[in-house]
């Protein structure tokens, strides 16, 4: 006999009652804005088809073009410096691996350049002459080294620019004779300067600090600095939080000492762009609590100046910015702004008369009253402050249901942006607390590096923490509380039903791992090795990763688990899933199984993220 999954469900989304809550998963954003030189004309993704596609258009608006490349969803996408392509990078299958592909902005001549079923290629930047465009391929075997090429787009021939362990390029001189790569595990990444004319790589900021380094970009130095360029930093290198540092660098392996930038003591900074010339930047930063906000900053003279605050979500305090670009001339600022009532979408930011205009359509929204959410802030048991956003729902009082839902990384943050799965729930009756426990992003250098191996244990005691908050503000009966989280929240989740198993009502561990061991025997190379820093060696750590393993307390579950994984997931390997799926029901507990068909580690269409959110609300609502 053929068992069923449980969660599969044949009727068609015509055969089911309209329902808004639901109907917000069907709303589209746009997002990845990329322009030509002259600022004229905009490429981006947005999944108004269903599935994430590159879209060009004007930059002043107008009818949107899909460019059709293959049926896979696209991660990222960039205009060359002479606006003759545009590179693409697509999740292959939908899965975690990439292919880099070229096309004509009008949609002809289009090819993968690198990248297949089995080997993985991420998509690096053009070189600024536009005639070339950087491809790194990852490590395919531990102990190799990734290596990042420059790629002629209209042959494919290939040019070696450097070779690391988990190398990324992250910016090129304007002549290429200067390469800005990154290296290093997570939470201890760093920058180095390869000039290629001497054939010799210079380390930026190096390792006399603890901290990390993960964006970078060069440019034509300022008239009082001695070198020729410099190369500006985003960096938590020796300080508190993520500022932006500057080096000037000449040949023969000169720099100048670093300077900070810009600096803030209410906020990280996020990203950094310039002009071609080097004089006006523009920074991105991460506020207290997760809202965005815009800053210029003229590098010749200091001036300085806040961006106004994007007009896109009336009678919502909060709005979250993304991938911000400057156009070579410095004139128009482009980016992605969502916030708990809108989708994301673009806007232009006209640095001449500092104004905003929309740039992409406006999805169309459910008639539904969406929640704004709310900011709540709590110490940890050892004092450190926690923080996390309250979807409270309609009516909620201390006999009603709640859950936790934990963000992945764990960098990520939880942040006050569009969460359709959030306001879903909640319309449902059950209120959401989506927290950021230590090992989140965007609140310091400290508090990031908090959860590192050993520290596992305190990060499940936020998680305890987070809970308790709910039950001593009235928000939730303590028996009527779930536990939720993707990926690394998958992961607590796992843990929180084995080793704190009288804690939570139900748990939902969406593409979450499961065993640290197998994770790391199963994963992608390049992926295992860079998370060595965040949970331990499995060599020189196996006893700490067999204790904080769910596996290893798998007897001990006694809560309904949902477990939710994209069949084609990589990073966290569908295994994971299975062994503790099969675990529990030889146990004879209560555990369902849903598995996305076609999705990796992100579940990026729109039809995948609906059944999902319907599964979830159909599974929290029985159980709690």
């Amino acid at each position: 006999m053929v068992e069923l999954n449980p969660l599969i469900d044949t009727r068609s989304d015509a055969d089911l009652a309209p329902d808004p809550a639901l109907a917000l998963e069907q709303a589209w954003g746009s997002w990845c804005p990329t322009m030509t030189p002259d600022a004229s004309r905009v490429a981006f993704i947005s999944d108004r088809d269903g599935s994430p596609a590159v879209w060009v258009q004007d930059v002043a608006g107008g009818a949107a073009q899909r460019i059709h490349l293959s049926e896979d969803p696209v991660v990222d996408v960039q205009w060359s410096a002479d606006r003759s392509w545009l590179s693409v990078a697509v999740a292959t299958d939908g899965g975690v691996r990439t292919q880099v592909w070229v096309v004509r902005p009008d949609g002809s001549d289009a090819r993968c350049v690198a990248g297949s079923r089995q080997v993985h290629a991420e998509l690096g930047p053009w070189a600024r002459s536009g005639q070339r465009l950087v491809v790194t391929i990852p490590s395919a075997e531990p102990g190799w080294q990734g290596q990042s090429y420059l790629v002629n787009p209209v042959d494919g021939e290939r040019e070696l620019l450097a070779g690391a362990d988990l190398i990324h390029v992250l910016d090129l001189s304007v002549e290429e004779r200067f390469v800005v790569i990154l290296d290093g595990r997570r939470g201890e990444q760093y920058c180095a300067l390869v000039d290629r004319m001497a054939d010799t790589t210079i380390p930026l900021l190096p390792h006399r600090e603890v901290g990390s380094t993960e964006k970078a970009m060069i440019r034509p130095s300022p008239p009082d600095e001695a070198g020729p360029m410099t190369v500006y930093l985003v960096t938590d290198m020796g300080a508190p939080r993520r500022q932006l540092v500057a080096m000037a660098i000449g040949p023969h392996g000169w720099r100048s000492a670093e300077r900070v930038v810009a600096a803030r003591p209410d906020a990280e900074l996020e990203s950094v762009d310039a002009d071609d010339q080097g004089r006006l930047l523009v920074l991105t930063w991460n506020l207290d609590g997760g809202d965005s906000e815009i800053e210029l900053l003229d590098s010749h003279t200091g001036e300085q100046l806040i961006v106004p605050d994007v007009p896109s979500s009336p009678g919502s305090p909060s709005m979250v910015i993304s991938g911000v670009v400057l156009s070579r001339d410095g004139t128009r600022i482009l980016c992605c702004v969502d916030g708990p009532t809108a989708p994301r979408r673009i806007w232009c930011f006209d640095t001449r008369v500092l104004r905003w205009q929309p740039v992409t359509a406006l999805t169309p929204m459910p008639d539904i009253e969406l929640i704004i959410p709310t900011l709540e802030q709590f110490p940890a048991e050892d004092g450190l402050m926690l923080s996390g956003w309250l979807y409270r729902a309609p009516g909620a009082d201390r006999s009603a249901p709640a859950m936790l839902s934990l963000h992945g990384g764990p960098e990520a943050q939880e942040r006050p942006g569009f969460s359709p799965q959030h306001q879903a729930l909640a319309s449902a009756g059950i209120t959401v607390f989506a927290p950021n426990i230590r090992g989140s992003s965007g609140f310091g250098r400290h508090f990031v590096h908090a959860d590192d191996k050993q520290k596992r244990f305190d990060a499940f005691g936020d998680v305890l923490t987070c809970r308790q908050f709910l039950v001593d503000q009235g928000l939730a009966a303590p028996e009527r509380i779930a536990v939720t989280g993707r990926s690394y929240g998958g992961y607590l989740t796992a843990a929180m039903v084995a080793f704190h198993p009288d804690a939570f009502a139900a748990g939902v561990n969406i593409c979450g791992m499961t065993d640290l061991r197998t994770f790391y025997r199963d994963s992608e190379p390049w992926i295992a090795e860079a998370a060595k820093s965040k949970y331990g060696d499995p060599e020189l750590d196996a006893d700490l990763l067999a204790r904080i393993s769910p596996m290893t307390s798998i007897d001990h579950v006694v809560a309904p688990v949902l477990v939710v994984h994209g069949e084609l997931d990589t990073n966290v390997p569908i295994g994971e899933a299975m062994q503790f799926v099969d675990a529990l029901r030889e146990r004879g507990r209560v555990v369902e199984y849903l598995e996305l068909a076609g999705e990796g580690h992100n579940y990026r269409r729109i039809s995948s993220r609906v059944q999902l959110t319907r599964a979830i609300r159909r599974f929290l609502t029985e159980h709690l």
